[in-house]
């Protein structure tokens, strides 16, 4: 029975805690909060999580878990295509598997934060989940623009398609701008499409100047 209490405490304390620090921020948050709205005492964290910044990365870790995914199913979908067909998959899968993913709008909020005002967490993300997720982009494009990877035109394009992208996430701008996007599918394939298009029109400007 303590194991199961033990794990509830747990789940309890990392759900708040999800939620708070996404809102927030670290720096914001304090364990008391955290735990009072978990029904949890300061020590639950202590055992659960060593400190404060063990709770924020084990927080963390469930942010990247999603974003690894993301990542994969991009690759996945690209598996044996031609480079332009690899970025089109890629852009398709992000756009529908964040929106898709609603309950999950705490980790783009949480990535936000910490963007903002860096934890010394960051690192975990940009090994886990931003380097990864920016080379495979690199790859792509670098084949298409016939240039090595490390191409300062690459760099340049990767950071405009995620630009995109990003713009196109769930947020109280894009609900304004673009409320279609929450419940039709063919919005998302319109999107989609019209980033693709828009991101490889510039690619093959870069191409021929």
């Amino acid at each position: 029975m303590s194991r199961t209490r033990d794990a509830e405490t747990y789940d309890r304390l990392l759900e708040v805690a999800a939620r708070l620090f996404a809102a927030r921020g670290f720096k914001d948050v304090t364990i008391r909060e955290i735990c009072r709205a978990a029904r949890a005492n300061v020590a639950a964290v202590n055992y659960h999580f060593g400190d404060k910044l063990g709770l924020y990365r084990e927080v963390l870790n469930k942010a990247i878990e999603t974003m690894q995914a993301t990542t994969e199913a991009a690759r996945q979908a690209g598996t044996g295509l031609e480079a332009e067909q690899k970025l089109r998959a890629y852009i398709r899968v992000f756009l529908e598997r964040t929106a898709a993913q609603s309950g999950d709008s705490w980790i783009h909020q949480l990535m936000t934060e910490e963007m903002a005002d860096p934890t010394p967490a960051l690192d975990l993300v940009i090994d886990q989940v931003i380097r990864p997720r920016m080379n495979y982009l690199m790859e792509v494009i670098a084949e298409m623009l016939h240039v090595p990877p490390d191409d300062e035109r690459v760099l340049r394009c990767v950071m405009s398609v995620q630009a995109q992208c990003f713009a196109s996430m769930k947020s109280a701008v894009a609900d304004r701008f673009m409320p279609e996007l929450s419940s039709k599918t063919p919005s998302i394939d319109a999107l989609a499409a019209h980033i693709a298009s828009f991101s490889l029109g510039g690619i093959d400007a870069l191409r021929t100047a």
